[in-house]
This record gives C-alpha cells, structure tokens and sequence, in this order.
C-alpha cells in the first residue's frame, strides 16, 4: 500500500508545491519556507508582530492561516497524496491486479 504525503499547492505566479511525510510537518514547512520568509516592510506592523508571535509559539497552522489572510495568496492542503514506489508494483501482484481493472473486464 502506498504512503501519503501531505501537499500544499500555493496559489502564486508561478505556482509553488510543498510536500511532506504529514501534516504537521507541512505545516512546519510552510510556515518556514513561506511565511517567515515574508519581509516585516510589506505588512503591517501589527500583523508582522501576530505572524512572529505564531512562529515563536509554533502556532504553524495559525502562522499559514493568518499569512493566506494578510496576503490573499490562496494555499491548496492537501493530506491524501500516494507516493508508489518499486515495493507496490511487485509483479506478484502486477497480474492479478490487471485482471480486475476496467480495461480488462471486458
């Protein structure tokens, strides 16, 4: 079976992807890559302060929230995304498996 990972699709031009083992740590990611990395110059003084405040508390998830808030920018998270490697495409189980999809059914 495979894992998923967590992904964030932010909604800038270009759009950026982000992906980790998990929510969490997509939300650590985010918050690292993303929202820290805005500069205090082109926000307010009082949402600079709200957005550190998060970041020192480890508020990652209120941190990304708030920045989507201040910024408009839209970020799609998703927490459902297969990573299939070589250990799911045996071919023990690539046979049978074919046997029961739409184009063999027929």
């Amino acid at each position: 079976m495979a894992q998923l990972l967590a992904y964030a699709i932010v909604r800038n031009d270009p759009p950026t992807v982000f992906v980790a083992e998990d929510l969490d740590v997509l939300h650590w990611v985010l918050a690292i890559k993303l929202v820290a990395q805005t500069r205090a110059a082109e926000v307010s003084p009082v949402q600079a302060d709200s957005l550190r405040l998060a970041l020192v508390e480890e508020r990652w998830g209120d941190a990304v929230a708030e920045w989507i808030d201040i910024t408009g920018i839209a970020v799609d998270v998703y927490d459902d995304l297969p990573l299939w490697t070589t250990a799911e495409l045996s071919a023990d189980t690539a046979g049978p498996e074919l046997e029961f999809t739409p184009l063999f059914a027929e």
